[in-house]
C-alpha cells in the first residue's frame, strides 16, 4: 500500500484516505496506488464496500497537480490523462458498493473521483466544482460523462462550461450527492452506508450494480476515451499553456483562442 492513499479495514469495509497534503492532488503515484489498491480490495472476498475520504479538514482532494502542467508536455498530457481513466474506472468497476465521503473542496479531478463512487455524501460547508476549463484544460477522468449520470445537461454545462462552483446544498437539490450532513459528519454516514451494504448478499448487490452500470458502460467504452483524447488535444494550443500557467503564477489568463 501507498501512503497517498492509506487503507484501514473494519468488518466488510475498507476506508480510503487520500493523503497528499496540503490538497490532495492527485499525482502520477497516487493515482497508480489507487488503481493497485482498487485491485487489492476487488481480490479481498471479505471487503463489500469501500469509503473514501481525504486526509486533514479543508480538501476532500482538488484535483490534478497543475504544475505537472505548466510547460505543456504533449508526453505528460498523455500518460496522465490515461492515470486519471485506469484509476477511476477501477475505482467505478469495483465489485462492492463505493461511496464518497466528501469532507472538504472536492475540485477537478477530485469531484471527478467523487462521481466515480457508486454514492456521495458531503458535508454542509463543502464546495464543488469542475473548473478546467479555467486553465486551459478539460475534466478528463470521467467528469465530462459521469456528470450526466447524476444532473441534468443544464446543470452539467453550467458546472463544466462556466465554471460554476456549487455549495453541498445545491449539489444536493441537482442530484450530485444523495446525503447532506452537518460539518465532520460524512464519514460517520458513509460508514452507515457501508454497514446497511454489509447486511446484504455480496454476490446480488455484485450483481445488481453490473446490471444497473450495462447501460452507461456500453455508452462510456466510446466517450471516455474521447474525453481523454480531446483532453490531449488541448496541449497543442497556446490557451492550455496560459491557463495553467496563469493559475500557478495568480493572474488572469490571457487567452489567445489557438
Amino acid at each position: 500500500m501507498s501512503e497517498m492513499i492509506l487503507v484501514e479495514k473494519r468488518g466488510h469495509t475498507a476506508l480510503l484516505t487520500m493523503n497528499n497534503p496540503p490538497a490532495n492532488t492527485w499525482t502520477e503515484a497516487s493515482l497508480k496506488a489507487l488503481k493497485a489498491t482498487v485491485a487489492e480490495l476487488n481480490n479481498d472476498k471479505d471487503i463489500y464496500a469501500l469509503v473514501i475520504t481525504g486526509q486533514g479538514e479543508k480538501f476532500f482532494s482538488a484535483g490534478a497537480d497543475l504544475n505537472l502542467f505548466a510547460g505543456g508536455d504533449f508526453g505528460v498530457a498523455r500518460n496522465m490523462a490515461r492515470y486519471f481513466g485506469e484509476a477511476f474506472e477501477a475505482l467505478s468497476q469495483f465489485r462492492g458498493v463505493s461511496i464518497a465521503a466528501i469532507n472538504g473542496f472536492a475540485m477537478g479531478g477530485g469531484l471527478e473521483l467523487a462521481l466515480a463512487c457508486d454514492l456521495r455524501v458531503a458535508e454542509e460547508q463543502v464546495q464543488m466544482a469542475l473548473p478546467e476549463a479555467k486553465v486551459g484544460l478539460l475534466p478528463c477522468a470521467g467528469g465530462t460523462q459521469n456528470l450526466l449520470n447524476l444532473t441534468s445537461m443544464a446543470w452539467a454545462k453550467r458546472l463544466i462550461l462556466c465554471g460554476e462552483r456549487i455549495k453541498a446544498a445545491k449539489a444536493l437539490e441537482i442530484g450530485l450527492i444523495e446525503e447532506l450532513v452537518p460539518q465532520g459528519g460524512a464519514l460517520a454516514k458513509a460508514w452507515e452506508m457501508a454497514e446497511a451494504v454489509a447486511q446484504q448478499s455480496p454476490s446480488a448487490v455484485a450483481a445488481c450494480k453490473e446490471l444497473i452500470q450495462l447501460a452507461h458502460q456500453r455508452n462510456n467504452s466510446i466517450s471516455l476515451p474521447t474525453e481523454r483524447e480531446f483532453f490531449v488535444d488541448l496541449f497543442h494550443t497556446q490557451d492550455q499553456k496560459e491557463g495553467v500557467n496563469a493559475f500557478l503564477e495568480k493572474r488572469k489568463p490571457e487567452w489567445k483562442n489557438c
